[in-house]
């Protein structure tokens, strides 16, 4: 099982630290990365792998989403199926 998992927001340092680091904590394996900052504006996309992951998919997603509010960006988890889903329309 696959996730993508998006960040976005104002640029400050450590963002990706945080974010790489919640997925090294939970065995969320990073297999592809994109990150772009315009003006002050920072944007990543993340494709992870789930299979090892130590807590449940729905846990995970709480995890980062709370961990976003924390460091003032917005953290998204979504499943790749759903991810495809809604980008076939």
């Amino acid at each position: 099982m696959r996730a993508v998992i998006t960040v976005t927001g104002k640029d400050k340092v450590g963002i990706i630290a945080m974010t790489s680091g919640l997925c090294q904590k939970y065995s969320a394996n990073i297999v592809d990365i994109s990150q772009t900052v315009l003006s002050e504006y920072f944007a990543m996309i993340m494709m992870v792998n789930l299979e090892k992951l130590t807590v449940s998919f729905t846990e995970f997603s709480d995890i980062m989403k709370k961990a976003g509010e924390e460091a003032g960006v917005d953290i998204r988890v979504m499943h790749e199926d759903i991810f495809n889903a809604m980008h076939r329309i």
